[in-house]
């Protein structure tokens, strides 16, 4: 799908009809058809990447120039129709004055920022400024993705290190070690996502110089780096303490385990004792006397409790239960 967007009275405007696409400021390609990319590729004279190339590993592949246009690949994560935000990687191309975007998802970042263009709340006339609107856009909302997985980690904590006596029925370590994980694993691919907006940042600015862009966009871009960069030690710090308590949840189960076969050992040396008693008493031979005697009975009771609670009694001094 292509939707044209043009620039008239600082604000974005789409277009209803496609026409002339040179005339354009920018155009969104959403997984687009061979057609599609023809008919960009015609109109601009640029090369639109496919899919598989869009994928590629190496950093030459996703930055680079090509008849006076520049590449840039990046990898965005954004949330799906799945509970826990994917990746996705966003070809962005700045050729002349438009820039032109291929991709295959559809962050929450695209339309919102849009919506405020169209208000002309920022600078969007040139495909550099759409551009660096889009990267503070997709910043954005990573930061506040970050800010939801503190706030989440805060939640947990306490949880995790509840005292004995203090656990609730929120307390189930399966659902917190489940939770820490995909937290975990969210913040994996959100830092994955900002090394490589912050590669992108670093091109963009060099091309931005190398065009002669306005400048306000080249400080813009600067300023998206410094924040970029935040993020990354935001993140570096949120990873190392989901880590910790994911390795705190698993000591935690493990100790609780551990304490769960401890109290069964002690049980089963306590009751070793007044089995003992019982079987004896429980045997039927003629001579034994004490099946007789008219206080049998509750003299073997008596050294059943006994038996049972000298066994108790050293445990418990030894700080076994």
């Amino acid at each position: 799908m292509i939707t044209v967007y043009d620039a008239a009275g600082g604000k974005l405007i789409e277009r209803t009809e496609p026409g002339d696409l040179a005339t354009s400021v920018w155009i969104d390609l959403v997984n687009p058809g061979e057609d599609e990319d023809k008919a960009i590729e015609q109109a601009l004279g640029i090369e639109v990447p496919t899919r598989s190339e869009m994928r590629e590993i190496e950093a030459s592949n996703r930055f680079y120039t090509e008849n006076g246009a520049y590449y840039m690949t990046s990898i965005i994560l954004h949330s799906g129709v799945q509970e826990a935000p994917l990746t996705s990687v966003i070809t962005f191309i700045l050729s002349g004055s438009h820039l032109v975007t291929v991709r295959y998802a559809e962050p929450k970042a695209f339309p919102v920022y849009v919506a405020r263009a169209a208000k002309g709340d920022v600078d969007c006339v040139t495909g550099a400024g759409v551009l660096i609107g889009l990267l503070e856009m997709l910043i954005e909302r990573q930061a506040d993705l970050i800010e939801r997985i503190q706030d989440e980690v805060e939640r947990i904590a306490p949880l995790v290190f509840a005292q004995k006596g203090q656990a609730t029925q929120n307390r189930r370590l399966d659902v917190i070690l489940r939770t820490v994980g995909k937290e975990g694993d969210i913040t994996a691919r959100a830092q994955e996502s900002a090394m490589s907006l912050h590669r992108l940042s670093l091109y963009f600015a060099n091309a931005a110089r190398e065009r002669k862009d306005d400048p306000r966009v080249l400080g813009r871009i600067e300023a998206a780096n410094h924040d970029i960069l935040s993020l990354m030690e935001s993140m570096r710090f949120l990873s190392a303490r989901t880590s910790f308590l994911l390795d705190a949840t698993l000591g935690v189960i493990s100790n609780e385990q551990n304490q769960i076969i401890k109290l069964f050992s002690v049980m089963a040396v306590m009751l070793m004792p007044p089995t003992l008693v019982a079987s004896i008493y429980g045997m039927n031979f003629k001579n034994m006397p004490e099946l007789d005697f008219p206080f049998g009975y509750p003299m073997a009771l008596f050294l059943m409790f006994v038996s049972g609670l000298i066994p108790y009694l050293y445990f418990k001094r030894k700080g076994w239960l």
